[in-house]
């Protein structure tokens, strides 16, 4: 029986999970955590430069970075779904399940990052701190953020679930 992955994702039994946790390599893991850090950066980017436009302190930056962060990284995924042809009110549950956690542990990590990396919350755009603070807590939040992805697929959760609507 074949399923139609463009109008229902796809039902796995537990068997099937249970197989397909070996077979989740640490390059699926990476490509699905560089979709996620692709819409983050976007949005912290923006975000960051945003606040500092309109001059506002960290506190509202760092949210405003962070609310983008998730809009950009949920709306890549919502723009391959619905790509796939999928309705919008399942392609938005789609991006929800797919992408929720991998945002949100990278968003702790680079924003932690950022928030005790001394001086950090105070350089400017024009700032070589602000830029290399910016890098080096996107990149430890991607560090971060693959084994998370990399559990999540393999269980048939996170960006597997995108990834129904792809094939």
């Amino acid at each position: 029986m074949q399923h139609d992955t463009h109008t229902e994702p796809a039902h796995h039994t537990h068997e099937e999970h249970t197989h397909d946790i070996g077979r989740v390599s640490w390059s699926m893991a990476a490509r699905a955590t560089l979709h996620c850090l692709t819409g983050c950066a976007i949005g912290e980017v923006l975000g960051m430069v945003l606040g500092t436009a309109f001059g506002w302190g960290n506190v509202p930056t760092m949210i405003l970075a962070i609310v983008l962060a998730f809009f950009f990284g949920y709306s890549l995924t919502l723009r391959g779904v619905l790509k796939a042809g999928v309705g919008f009110s399942t392609a938005v549950r789609v991006a929800l399940a797919a992408d929720t956690l991998s945002i949100a542990v990278m968003e702790l990590i680079d924003n932690g990052v950022i928030a005790l990396w001394p001086n950090a919350m105070d350089a400017h755009l024009s700032d070589a701190l602000f830029w290399g603070a910016l890098a080096a807590s996107l990149v430890l939040a991607f560090v971060a953020t693959t084994p998370v992805n990399k559990w999540m697929i393999g269980r048939g959760r996170g960006h597997a679930v995108a990834h129904r609507y792809h094939h």
